[in-house]
């Protein structure tokens, strides 16, 4: 699914350097490699205030925890997603309210989540998913409408864009009044181990957020908020560092291979490929869509079929996600009805991921193309 060592490769010279340069100061945590990773993400965003952490999943609960979240506030996020967005409110002690998400992008429905708000909904989770951006035009005005926070979840979409109405653009994760990312390293921008991020523009916040990270401290010893412990290693920070230049790059390279996917399968009738929701296709002139994964839709009910099939010839493939959050043992509620999670129910069906990153040749994709086409006839 993903040619990291390939990836590494490119880049030995200087990913070998730099980890050495990190062993050989001994500043393994919050050596100066996190804060110039920090500052370097910060002008790549576009945003005030980078907080590193430990991962995505830290990303996203030291975000409700900075906002202040209360046992029992409502929560609403897309049914369609990895577990760990609503995994955090539950853990904690936060209300769950799953949603269903959008045919075509496969981002959180938005009258969806319109019908879901109650007076006890404080927040807003938009995912961001498989590396498209999700319609933050419409959610920040719902969220101004009902005074509700905005927490974004790029873990799979960083470096992805919104252009607005008014042609403005900015990079997800920094439109809501949180973000939140991971470096896992499949992602786009990842490392050699586990690392995230949280980004916000709004000095107060940051600053609460920085003394969650490190055991509510802001001073070594005088512990000022509940904290935990959060924090991305230097080495970790000095690898993401060296290939953040490369990001535009490696979804450049993404895009490209999934606008060849397409034209492979736009004659198969049984097989819908990745649009994006604001051109209609994969679009040159923006950056809406980064293609952590590549998602089709096979519509003749033989998707296991096929996942068996290409893993039976050598070819990797990938169901996400096979059971919707709202079946999963964790998370049943008597609250949800089956009508209200079509798309979901439809999508866990009939999606099947395939080789996606920045090393794919065509002739692997050619490959792939040919084998899949010869199975969904």
């Amino acid at each position: 699914m993903v040619d990291l060592q390939s990836q590494y490769e490119k880049i030995q010279p200087q990913i070998d350097s730099a980890i050495q340069e990190v062993i050989a100061s001994a500043a393994f945590i919050n050596g100066p490699e996190v804060k110039n990773f920090q500052t370097d993400l910060e002008a790549y965003l576009g945003v005030r205030h980078v907080i590193p952490c430990a991962n995505g999943t830290d990303a996203l609960q030291i975000a409700m925890m900075g906002l202040g979240l209360e046992q029992g506030d409502e929560v609403i996020t897309a049914d369609f997603t990895f577990a760990a967005t609503v995994e955090v409110i539950a853990l904690l002690k936060l209300t769950p309210v799953l949603v269903d998400v959008d045919p075509n992008s496969f981002n959180i429905d938005l009258e969806a989540v319109r019908k879901a708000i109650t007076p006890k909904t404080k927040a807003i989770v938009p995912v961001h998913l498989f590396g498209q951006a999700a319609n933050m035009e419409e959610i920040l005005k719902i969220a101004k409408e009902f005074d509700l926070y905005v927490i974004e979840d790029t873990a799979q979409a960083i470096g992805a864009d919104f252009t607005f109405s008014d042609g403005s653009v900015k990079k997800v994760g920094t439109i809501g009044n949180i973000g939140t990312t991971s470096f896992f390293p499949s992602k786009n921008l990842g490392c050699y181990g586990d690392g995230g991020a949280i980004f916000t523009n709004d000095d107060d916040l940051a600053h609460i957020i920085r003394g969650i990270v490190n055991h509510g401290m802001y001073e070594r010893y005088y512990h000022d908020v509940v904290g935990v412990n959060s924090r991305l290693d230097s080495l970790q920070a000095a690898i993401l560092r060296l290939k953040l230049p490369y990001l535009d790059e490696y979804c450049q390279s993404r895009r490209e291979a999934a606008k060849y996917y397409n034209a492979g399968f736009k004659s198969n009738p049984h097989i819908i490929t990745p649009v994006t929701e604001k051109c209609g296709e994969i679009c040159d002139t923006c950056n809406c869509h980064v293609f952590h994964q590549y998602t089709l839709k096979i519509t003749n009910g033989k998707r296991d079929e096929l996942h068996k099939y290409l893993l039976d010839k050598g070819i990797p493939n990938a169901i996400y996600y096979p059971v919707p959050l709202h079946k999963q043992k964790a998370y049943v509620d008597d609250r949800y009805k089956e009508e209200n999670f079509q798309v979901t129910n439809e999508l866990v069906q009939t999606v099947i991921s395939l080789p996606m990153h920045t090393e794919l040749e065509r002739e692997q994709q050619d490959l792939i193309i040919e084998t899949i086409l010869n199975f969904v006839q």
